[in-house]
């Protein structure tokens, strides 16, 4: 090859390759807004992986890079203790919040506290300790817990009863940590026993600690008993964690029913300042979807309080 055909070449190659790069910069800038948000909204893994790509750091900071400023990980326990640290140190680097995540075998179908056997309450309170460590390497605050299925066999009185005295045992391991467990009430199935915003709110007034608070689940809410706004102002001082998805598809809000913008308008005219977790799917797949699910966030975050 003639050395002009290489220059030639090889500035063609060049030119591609920055024009590649551009676009991809234009396309990232394009999904990237910094400001912040009204309310504290955490995303989970995955939600922004098109452009920031699979590595869960990479895409905490991107998260950032957005204006979001708190995160969400339900499986964190199961992550290597290494990739716990790198997480933490990653949130403590970028001033952002870990939200929740779920109490390992904090309570299921085959281990409901429901039912009152000692052994089921030992692999929660097992799950409850080993959560404590988990926290300390990420500066987490609270913690998911789910009592687990309806026991057919026993009074609902009885059940109650079980749930609140594995609970005052969970919450003498949380407390002196400043950990709180959030309980979950459920739609997913009739099994499960806890599944309304009361029912809730009576057993976390009867546990009468700090570290036993309800987490608000809005999309679930919406299809146990509706009224949100309303079920939440009676039972607020109860209430120590939000999250939402729109109903019907629990995907991002406005692809549903739920008035998200007076939502969020009502949570901050509370004086609410957790976080509010994005505990839902995205309408659309890819960068396309990336750009809607923030696109639906800045619009019901635009509101304004008296």
């Amino acid at each position: 090859m003639k050395r002009s055909d290489f220059i030639k070449s090889g500035a063609a190659l060049l030119g591609s390759t920055v024009l590649v790069s551009n676009e991809a910069m234009a396309e990232k800038q394009v999904n990237k807004n910094g400001a912040t948000f009204k309310l504290d909204y955490a995303p989970h893994q995955g939600m922004f992986s098109a452009t920031a790509g699979k590595n869960f750091v990479d895409e905490i900071t991107y998260m950032h890079e957005l204006g979001f400023r708190s995160i969400e990980d339900n499986g964190l326990p199961e992550r290597p203790i290494e990739e716990q640290k790198k997480i933490g140190e990653t949130l403590s680097k970028l001033g952002m919040r870990m939200g929740v995540f779920v109490v390992p075998k904090g309570g299921n179908g085959a281990n409901t506290l429901a039912a009152g056997k000692q052994a089921h309450v030992d692999v929660f309170l097992k799950g409850c300790r080993e959560s404590v460590e988990v926290a300390k390497r990420v500066n987490a605050k609270w913690a998911t817990v789910v009592p687990g299925d309806y026991q057919r066999n026993l009074p609902i009185g009885v059940q109650t009863a079980n749930v609140i005295e594995a609970l005052k045992r969970g919450a003498e391991i949380f407390e002196p940590h400043g950990i709180t467990m959030v309980l979950e009430p459920l739609s997913d199935t009739p099994d499960l026993f806890l599944r309304f915003t009361d029912q809730t709110y009576e057993i976390c007034k009867a546990v009468g600690s700090p570290s036993c608070k309800i987490l608000y689940d809005a999309y679930h809410q919406q299809k146990n008993e509706g009224n949100l706004i309303n079920f939440m102002a009676m039972c607020w001082s109860e209430i120590g964690y939000i999250q939402v998805g729109d109903n019907p598809g629990r995907q991002e809000p406005t692809t549903g029913e739920i008035n998200y913008k007076n939502v969020f308008k009502w949570l901050k005219e509370k004086g609410y300042t957790g976080i509010v977790g994005m505990e839902h799917g995205v309408s659309k797949s890819g960068i396309e979807g990336e750009k809607a699910l923030l696109a639906a966030y800045r619009e019901v975050d635009n509101f304004q309080t008296k």
